[in-house]
């Protein structure tokens, strides 16, 4: 009986936990950590969000397959995202920093029309505790997070475009 009330805790917290998450209870602010362009300067990531807008975050690397299918994905989107939800993409390669050359010739390749930005050292995917990628997350306006999405699925940007959508008419 005490190990079945234990099991029962434990789901309850977590199915909280995994509500905020998503966006039905109290969001998650943006951490500060640093983090590169691709020309090599240094930024702290939350000062690039700008009050008002909404962001999508994807964190990929060029060796995932399912990430680099994401964000493909998502070029087309971005220009209706952008005008129609007032949202922009920002694509954060986990690479470390003996790949920064492949990540600068894949985005150039690819012509991405959003941010490309370097996380080598992990700092930033660490203080928001992501284990794997891809992973995405939505930032409302404020600076919150609202929604995180875990791995890819042919269609998920469908999924992140309705979780938009839904932030717009509130």
């Amino acid at each position: 009986m005490k190990n079945k009330l234990i099991v029962s805790l434990f789901l309850l917290s977590f199915a909280y936990i995994g509500n905020a998450w998503a966006g039905g209870g109290d969001a998650k602010d943006m951490p500060t950590a640093m983090v590169e362009d691709l020309s090599g300067q240094k930024v702290d990531f939350k000062s690039l969000l700008k009050p008002g807008k909404i962001y999508v975050i994807s964190f990929w690397a060029t060796w995932c397959v399912p990430c680099k299918k994401e964000l493909s994905n998502m070029v087309d989107l971005a220009p209706k995202w952008k005008e129609k939800l007032n949202t922009e993409i920002i694509a954060v390669s986990t690479d470390d920093s003996r790949a920064k050359s492949k990540v600068k010739t894949y985005v150039t390749g690819e012509d991405w029309p959003f941010t490309v930005l370097l996380d080598m050292n992990q700092d930033l995917m660490r203080s928001l505790g992501i284990q794997q990628i891809p992973f995405t997350l939505i930032v409302n306006g404020e600076g919150k997070i609202v929604y995180t999405h875990n791995s890819y699925v042919e269609g998920d940007e469908f999924e992140i475009e309705n979780k938009l959508s839904t932030m717009i008419t509130k």
